[in-house]
């Protein structure tokens, strides 16, 4: 596997300069919640730093990436393509930086959607993308503060917030999605 600067110097070359900011950022969110919810802070360091690591990539080169790695491309995902960044970043985290922890890989391939019984690492590093310092809209510091509290509280209300978003802009919900917000209200 890369070193941590090997990768940062990976990201500084293929993302925007915003968006790398936002990637060391939920780097250090991520290590935050990993402390408080007793999750391997090296994972949490290295989910948070590269689950972004695709999104600059166009819509057919994300395509191209999952299609030819066999990888299942639903109606949402054709409309709406960004959102397979997250797989594609896990697999150039794999065969790009040498990144081969499952549990790390599906942090960052489920970043975006969640997905039905999210790991704890899942949970942190999707809250982590979406709480991070630079991020800010209505309500985000309510959301920061129940997310070190009670994480499953935080994700109920990021999803909640996020269908919103998406059924306000007239655009397809993803499954997973949907699946994880169900899934979060049955294990309360």
């Amino acid at each position: 596997m890369w070193s941590e600067d090997r990768i940062q110097d990976y990201l500084k070359q293929n993302l925007k300069y915003k968006r790398y900011e936002h990637s060391l950022s939920v780097r250090d969110t991520a290590v935050k919640l990993a402390k408080i919810y007793n999750v391997d802070i090296e994972k949490a360091k290295i989910a948070g730093l590269v689950h972004d690591c695709a999104k600059n990539m166009n819509d057919e080169q994300l395509l191209n990436i999952a299609l030819n790695h066999k990888i299942r491309i639903d109606e949402v995902c054709k409309e709406s393509p960004q959102l397979i960044h997250g797989t594609v970043g896990a697999i150039l985290a794999n065969e790009i930086m040498g990144i081969s922890d499952e549990e790390t890989l599906n942090a960052i391939a489920y970043h975006t959607t969640g997905r039905k019984n999210m790991s704890m690492l899942d949970k942190i590093i999707y809250i982590a993308d979406y709480i991070e310092p630079l991020r800010n809209f209505p309500g985000v510091e309510e959301l920061r503060n129940i997310a070190f509290k009670n994480i499953d509280k935080a994700l109920l209300k990021s999803f909640d917030n996020t269908i919103k978003f998406v059924i306000d802009r007239g655009q397809l919900l993803h499954f997973d999605t949907i699946e994880a917000r169900n899934y979060v209200l049955s294990i309360k």
